[in-house]
């Protein structure tokens, strides 16, 4: 063991009881061979293994772990994630206090390793009553770039963007769905590393760089869903995106038929995307060969295989509890003109960023003023007589939906805690009482915020999509009410 290693366990044993010792650490290490090294907050057990030659594996081998409890450390932890496969480096995150910090992240020698622990420890009851929870973990390479002028074509920002940063590989824009001839405000700039992209984002930083004359917006694109290999393989539905919001489903339908009659089962078309189901997972395939770049209405799509959801895991990714992109059962509320689905935890005010490359649009809410003149009729109404479309947050949806249920409305309980830096953060617990008595007894998201609005948001977010998920499971009322503003396959 280094120096810096025994400082490390040392200075962890200060503060461990029991079994959480420094001699189950040191065991734990002669056992496997494994260096183990604490730096910058985390403790690093492997990385590389003992024996190991050539490059460190490729990405796609990661996994994110959460919830392990806080006196819990890699002696309990190692020996459960060894299971699925041969541990390359295991990142245990520390506190200053010595006990961690609630998660770690896992990297496999393979892929196949690490999809496998996903499959047997997401939702592992780690100790009795205590549930990990597992998803991928991928090294971001994308960044959101907002604010752009919306006449700018691609090749003018990827010029732009590799004057500006180094190892740019991409830019993927999206052209406006009421004019094809100008881009949504917004791009996503791909880089060939995840340094890189970090360079990029530390140098764009708000406020101080400009491109064009107007000051951009810069962030971490929210990375695509790693979807595996044999879920892909029975997919029959193709996500069809750049359609002109005029055109029809029956157009749509017609013209995949063309291909070859018949095949279509139906389509779904949201704003200017659709889902079309194929009845053969065959004729999918072909069909995405041949309508891929076709015009449609003057306009020429994308076609590519759409990415299915787990809806039993969805609400636990890490992921700033996003949905992925290519699918129906998508959780979407609407944002200024272009109504991009907007972020969890961020301000609404700001473009949204979207989950990789081919996230769609939700359905457009017009948002606009008209002039109140004297003597104009008004007539109180309540708002549970509204529609669901005249809601723009999640507050007022989930609100809404209690009261379309005939619950009692959600209780917000206020938390707090101090970041690293200081900062104040805050996040809400949910408590819908007609159902309190569940398994379910409370929804609470596991990012925290820095401002009341964003946390309150955010909880009301991720209670609609677990109550999208799982909530008829568990309340013996009548059929549930869809909630609004989830797209019905």
């Amino acid at each position: 063991m280094s120096e810096e290693t025994v400082d490390g366990t040392n200075g962890c044993s200060k503060v461990r009881t029991g079994t959480q010792n420094e001699a189950a650490l040191l065991a734990l290490m002669e056992k496997t061979g494994y260096n183990m090294v604490q730096e910058n907050g985390q403790r690093k057990f492997g990385g590389p293994p003992p024996g190991w030659e050539g490059p460190p594996p490729p990405r796609g081998c990661e996994v994110f772990v959460g919830k392990i409890p806080r006196d819990m450390y890699e002696d309990e932890l190692v020996p459960v994630f060894e299971r699925a496969g041969k541990i390359y480096e295991f990142r245990l995150m520390m506190e200053f206090s010595g006990e961690n910090r609630g998660y770690a992240f896992v990297m496999y020698t393979t892929k196949e390793e690490a999809q496998l622990a996903i499959r047997i420890l997401n939702n592992y009851e780690i100790r009795p009553g205590k549930f990990i929870g597992v998803c991928v973990s991928l090294d971001n390479c994308r960044l959101f770039i907002g604010a752009i002028p919306k006449e700018k074509r691609k090749e003018e920002i990827l010029d732009e963007m590799k004057k500006v940063t180094e190892g740019v590989v991409d830019v993927i824009v999206y052209p406006s769905a009421t004019d094809k001839t100008k881009n949504r405000g917004f791009a996503f700039v791909e880089y060939e590393s995840h340094r890189a992209a970090a360079m990029a984002r530390r140098k764009l930083i708000p406020g101080t760089f400009q491109l064009w004359g107007h000051t951009i917006q810069v962030d971490w694109a929210d990375p695509e869903k790693e979807v595996d290999e044999e879920t892909m393989q029975r997919v029959k539905v193709l996500y069809v995106r750049n359609l002109m919001i005029s055109t029809t489903e029956e157009t749509i339908k017609a013209e995949f038929n063309k291909f070859k009659p018949g095949t279509v089962e139906r389509v779904k078309k949201l704003r200017d995307y659709a889902f079309v189901h194929f009845f053969n997972r065959e004729d999918a395939v072909a069909a995405m060969s041949v309508m891929n770049g076709k015009c449609i209405d003057g306009a020429s799509i994308e076609v590519t295989l759409a990415k299915p959801v787990n809806k039993e895991n969805t609400w636990r990714q890490h992921l700033n509890g996003q949905i992925s992109p290519n699918s129906e059962n998508l959780i979407v509320f609407a944002n200024k003109e272009e109504s991009h689905p907007k972020i969890l935890g961020k301000p609404p005010t700001l473009p949204a960023r979207l989950n990789g490359q081919h996230s769609p649009s939700p359905p457009e809410i017009e948002r606009c003023t008209y002039p109140f003149f004297p003597g104009t009729k008004l007539t109180p109404i309540s708002m549970y007589s509204l529609k669901s479309n005249h809601f723009n947050s999640a507050v007022m949806h989930l609100d809404y939906y209690c009261n379309k249920n005939n619950w009692a409305p959600p209780e917000y309980y206020l938390y707090s805690t101090t970041s690293q830096d200081g900062k104040v953060l805050l996040v809400y617990k949910i408590v819908i009482p007609a159902i309190a008595n569940g398994s379910q007894s409370y929804f609470m998201p596991d990012k925290l915020c820095t401002t009341l609005e964003d946390a309150k948001e955010l909880a009301a977010q991720f209670t609609l999509l677990h109550l999208a998920l799982g909530c008829s499971k568990q309340v013996p009322t009548k059929r549930l009410l869809l909630v609004p503003g989830i797209p019905q396959m």
